[in-house]
């Protein structure tokens, strides 16, 4: 039972209830109900209390107890003590109420199969070579990697994507031009408006976080109509005060194909009569099944092309690491734009990075994945093939997903219904049409894009089971 008292004492202040309960003995029991009987408006502002030898005598406890509870109400604002004025709750404003958080809407249900774009099957981390990398890394760490963090980036990764970048994707570079950032999206910001000014050229398909990332940052973006050939870059001429463009040279987004050669060889030459830019986004230059690697258009002209890469599709975006391989006279202006510390990519991680690429541990795993990911195109051809022969797989020659056309004739409707029909079967998967830049002369192209790498090994089958039974059947 706990220990209650009622003053009935004439003239020592109002009956006053307390109950003494609660962990950390009597004297935190007697501070927490005084502190509710504030709080709560049971002891209104002015409300004399009983004397600490009363109060002291009726709950058994020693005076003292009572008088040090007292005393630090009183430091705390919850009471005023004054010479012959006794002990009273102390006048304080009425505290507003809590602002109430605001009303989120519950989280959708989660779809039990994603096919989402762009995503790696978090899985394969190779965590184990990863953890043996970071232990190495740290161990050979010099002291200073644990000071403030230089803009540009550790000197061990930037040496090691040096000798990466050109052995597998034929980049001209050296470490001095290097500048790690934490992904593509934080080089778009580091870039515009503050390096680039001015309207920016991109493709008439890509990521619409990417348009809205720009725009946010005042840049214009003109499109660039988009074929079996790649980005016209040919129109690059004809749009006035353009002076950059935005590329995916090897495999554009989201339809798959390669820029032709001679319009790789276009470009070049528009930049250098222009004094132009041309930022390469290599988003998944490690993925290729069908052919050659196509190189980087950065090794036409290291001083005209920014080449930008991450690891957020080899490995895990959960790394965010990304680097920027500049024009010697934009590193300034990059690191300026970036300050005079590293505020976003954590040094552990460009040191373990820098080891698992000089240990061979990248490439290893790029190959198993490289594997695991044809194979599974593959499957996704063939499934296709056998169960809706009518839509056209393109964009299959690398990368992380394939875009399932929808048939000559169809329209927004159709891409709609096939989107709900994936829904119905519990799949997560974008439709082509929401790729394409609202201000595209052109008409958009209508399909599903299939994102084939996310799923684990074991969930893969179910996945692609699920695809094809909301896929329209073949005649």
């Amino acid at each position: 039972m706990p220990e209650s008292w009622v003053n009935s004492a004439e003239g020592l202040g109002a009956d006053l209830h307390v109950e003494l309960t609660g962990p950390g003995g009597r004297r935190a029991a007697l501070l927490r109900a005084l502190r509710e009987a504030v709080r709560s408006g049971r002891l209104a502002p002015g409300t004399r209390l009983p004397p600490y030898r009363s109060l002291a005598a009726d709950l058994g406890l020693a005076r003292n107890t009572v008088a040090d509870a007292y005393a630090e109400l009183v430091a705390e604002g919850w009471l005023t003590a004054r010479q012959g004025s006794g002990t009273r709750v102390a006048h304080r404003a009425q505290p507003l109420a809590p602002t109430p958080a605001p009303a989120h809407r519950a989280p959708a249900a989660r779809p039990r199969h994603n096919l989402l774009q762009g995503q790696p099957d978090a899985a394969a981390f190779p965590r184990t070579a990863w953890v043996a990398a970071a232990r190495r890394a740290l161990t050979a760490a010099p002291d200073d990697a644990f000071g403030p963090g230089d803009p540009r980036g550790r000197p061990e990764l930037r040496r090691a994507l040096t000798d990466y970048l050109a052995r597998t994707r034929g980049v001209r570079t050296d470490p001095g031009r290097i500048v790690i950032c934490s992904g593509f999206a934080h080089a778009l910001r580091l870039l515009f408006p503050v390096v680039l000014a001015g309207p920016l050229a991109v493709e008439s398909y890509g990521l619409p976080f990417h348009r809205q990332l720009l725009a946010a940052a005042d840049t214009v973006t003109r499109p660039l109509p988009v074929d079996e050939l790649g980005a016209d870059t040919g129109q690059l001429a004809e749009l006035e005060e353009v002076r950059t463009a935005l590329l995916t040279p090897a495999h554009q987004f989201p339809t798959g194909v390669p820029l032709h050669p001679d319009r790789r060889a276009a470009v070049i030459n528009w930049a250098r009569t222009s004094g132009g830019y041309v930022i390469e986004d290599d988003y998944d230059g490690e993925f290729r099944y069908d052919r050659r690697p196509v190189g980087a258009l950065q090794g036409l002209d290291p001083e005209r092309v920014i080449h930008l890469g991450s690891v957020s599709k080899s490995l895990s975006p959960a790394v965010r690491l990304g680097w920027m391989v500049l024009p010697g006279r934009l590193v300034d202006a990059v690191l300026a734009a970036k300050g005079e510390r590293e505020a976003w990519a954590g040094v552990t991680d460009q040191l373990t990075l820098a080891e698992f690429l000089m240990c061979g541990g990248y490439d290893r795993h790029v190959r198993r994945m490289r594997q695991r990911y044809r194979r599974r195109r593959d499957q996704l051809v063939a499934a296709v093939a056998g169960h809706a022969p009518q839509l056209r797989v393109t964009g299959i020659a690398a990368g992380l997903h394939a875009v399932l056309q929808l048939p000559d004739g169809s329209g927004a409707a159709d891409e709609r219904a096939a989107l709900r029909a994936a829904r119905w079967q519990g799949l997560a998967l974008d439709g082509l049409s929401e790729y394409h830049h609202p201000d595209a002369p052109t008409q958009p192209r209508h399909g599903l894009v299939v994102g084939y790498a996310t799923p684990s090994e074991s969930a893969f089958p179910a996945a692609l089971a699920a695809l094809c039974r909301a896929l329209p059947p073949g005649p």
